[in-house]
């Protein structure tokens, strides 16, 4: 039984020769469980253990929501600018630089149009890894776009929402496109065209205070923390002891905030089954 013993002495094996398990090949979820990435990504990135919705970005969400992962990107090129000379610990031309270099993202949202079961969709998807998904010029004017281009082709819009706020680099003109937003759904309502919003975790600041909350049916996965101000600064501010689960979806949807909360795994089947019968269509199988 000597293949479990180590015969020779001082044996030292180089640091070059070294094997190391690859990064990725485990998760572990909030609540300690611990997942196999394929096993993971196959799920829809939800812990099979315990449900946990993994925080996953614009790539994911087309791959699940668009036919065979197939879409046409809109304004793929679109990127902010830096009118206010902006700095804090960087400055914000190189705070973007580095997030665009880090991310592969030109900016914190993309959107796209495409075939989901068989009919034409348009999504808006923000991703919370470009500077915390945070809503400047570039995120409004896009989801502008997309409303836009929805209109003119008579398309049904889903906005997915992944944001810590307005973008406080771009001062007020970030605060602008709650408004610019704001606007172009209200302009997709007059038009009868239906508008999904889906907030996912986090869905904060002036994100929630625009579209977030203004879909013809807004929805969440399980567990997404939605709010304007996070639950810490709300405590410190009201001096309160919050109520439990407080601005959780499951919170949200009991006071009448939300419409469904959806597992990812039926992301797809829901959401083109809202899109049939608010456009009074026959529900697609």
């Amino acid at each position: 039984m000597a293949w479990f013993k180590r015969t020779q002495k001082g044996i030292q094996t180089p640091t070059e020769h070294k094997k190391d398990v690859p990064k990725g090949l485990w998760y572990k979820s909030p609540t300690g469980k611990i997942v196999d990435a394929e096993q993971l990504e196959s799920n829809f990135y939800v812990s099979p253990e315990d449900g946990y919705h993994v925080r996953i970005g614009s790539k994911e969400y087309f791959k699940i929501l668009f036919d065979d992962n197939e879409f046409k990107e809109l304004d793929k090129d679109m990127t902010s600018k830096d009118p206010l000379d902006f700095k804090d610990t960087k400055k914000y031309s190189d705070r973007l630089k580095a997030a665009q270099e880090k991310t592969d993202l030109k900016d914190a949202v993309r959107t796209a149009v495409g075939k989901s079961k068989g009919k034409e969709l348009v999504i808006a998807c923000m991703d919370f890894r470009f500077i915390g998904g945070s809503m400047g010029s570039v995120v409004g004017e896009k989801i502008a776009r997309a409303a836009d281009y929805a209109i003119k082709n008579q398309l049904p819009l889903m906005v997915i929402s992944k944001s810590g706020g307005a973008r406080m680099q771009e001062a007020a003109l970030s605060l602008m496109q709650l408004a610019k937003t704001s606007v172009r759904l209200a302009q997709l309502a007059e038009a009868r065209l239906p508008y999904i919003s889906l907030a996912t975790d986090p869905t904060t600041g002036g994100t929630t205070a625009s579209f977030a909350m203004l879909g013809d049916i807004n929805i969440s996965e399980p567990g997404a923390l939605i709010g304007f101000a996070g639950p810490r600064v709300v405590k410190d501010t009201t001096g309160k002891d919050l109520p439990k689960d407080f601005q959780t979806s499951e919170f949200l949807k009991e006071k009448g905030f939300l419409d469904f909360i959806t597992q990812r795994s039926e992301l797809k089947n829901k959401v083109n089954l809202y899109l049939d019968l608010i456009q009074n269509q026959p529900v697609r199988a």
